[in-house]
């Protein structure tokens, strides 16, 4: 898989406001992700975006 900075990826789980979509800030070892849903921030690790990604959606 190949991600890239904007590009909106579905993740298996649900934050807790409901949502699955995050918007992809910072690619690295790890990933800054934004959740569409509320507006939410975390880092996490590569290895946990790559194993938990139904989907990517590329930037318009």
């Amino acid at each position: 898989m190949q991600f890239e900075l904007g590009d909106i990826v579905k993740l298996k789980k649900k934050h807790p406001c409901g949502s699955s979509e995050w918007e992809i800030l910072r690619v690295g070892a790890d990933f800054r992700l934004k959740c569409l849903g509320c507006g939410h921030q975390i880092m996490v690790s590569r290895k946990l975006v790559e194993k938990n990604t139904k989907e990517i959606r590329k930037k318009a």
